[in-house]
C-alpha cells in the first residue's frame, strides 16, 4: 500500500471529505486528491505530520514503515531473519551557521528492529564542519524524534521554526547553549525567553552516526 492509499484509506475511516482535509490542511481539494493519487514524486515531509494530525494517525503509520502489509498474515516466515526497519533520511541540515533543513526524503536508511520499537526515528544529513571530528560533512545522523534531551546528548533543534542544526546541548538554569564540537566555532546561547519567543524547539536527539568513508 502507498502512503496515497494509506491517506484515502484513513480519511474514509474517518468519515472526511477531500473538501474537509483540504481546508484543514490549507491546500486546495487538487492537491489532497494528488497525494491520495500519489502524484507527487517526492511526498513533502513538512506536510506529512499536518496531515497526520488531521487524520489522527502519525506520519509513520502513513508511510508505512513498521508495516507487514506484503507478509503473508501479517507476520514474518518462521525462522526468517529479522528484517531493518527502514526510515527516510530527509534533506542537509546545517552543522555550522543554522540554515533551512530541506524537507524533502532523499534517500532511506535501515535500523535494527529492536531500535525502532524505542521511537520515532529519521535520518538527517550533516552538512559543514562545525561537528567534526565527530561528525563529518554528509555523514547522516539517525535521530529519535524527541521534544526534550539532557545535557551532552547531541541534539538536531529548529530555531525560528524554519532553521535546523545539529549541536550539543548545554542546560543552564537561564537557557540552554547549542555547542559544536569544532572549536572553531562558537556557542550559540539562548536565554528562557529566546527559547520561548523565537523559538528554539529540540526535534530529537542524535542515537547514531552512519559515517562516510
Amino acid at each position: 500500500m502507498t502512503i496515497g492509499e494509506r491517506i484515502k484509506q484513513r480519511r474514509r475511516e474517518l468519515g472526511l471529505s477531500v473538501d474537509e482535509v483540504a481546508d484543514r490542511l490549507g491546500k486546495n481539494r487538487a492537491t489532497v486528491y494528488r497525494y491520495e493519487s500519489n502524484d507527487i514524486e517526492n511526498f513533502p515531509v513538512g506536510t506529512l505530520e499536518p496531515i497526520a494530525k488531521i487524520l489522527e494517525t502519525t506520519p509513520a503509520k502513513l508511510m508505512g514503515w513498521n508495516s507487514n502489509d506484503n507478509l503473508p498474515n501479517g507476520n514474518p516466515e518462521p525462522h526468517e531473519k529479522p528484517r531493518g526497519v527502514k526510515i527516510p533520511v530527509l534533506g542537509d541540515v546545517a552543522a555550522g551557521i543554522p540554515i533551512e533543513a530541506i524537507e524533502d526524503i532523499i534517500d532511506y536508511e535501515e535500523i535494527d528492529e529492536d531500535l525502532a520499537r524505542r521511537g520515532e526515528f529519521f535520518g538527517l544529513r550533516i552538512k559543514g564542519n562545525s561537528m567534526s571530528p565527530r561528525i563529518q560533512n554528509g555523514d547522516v545522523v539517525i535521530v529519535r524524534v524527541q521534544p526534550d534531551a539532557d545535557s551532552g546528548d547531541i541534539v538536531i533543534t529548529k530555531v525560528n521554526g524554519y532553521d535546523a542544526c545539529c549541536k550539543r546541548l548545554q542546560k543552564h538554569d537561564d537557557g540552554i547553549s547549542l555547542i559544536s564540537l569544532n572549536p572553531d566555532y562558537e556557542p550559540m546561547f539562548f536565554s528562557k525567553k529566546d527559547i520561548i519567543d523565537l523559538p528554539v524547539n529540540i526535534i530529537g536527539k542524535v542515537v547514531e552516526l552512519r559515517g562516510k568513508f
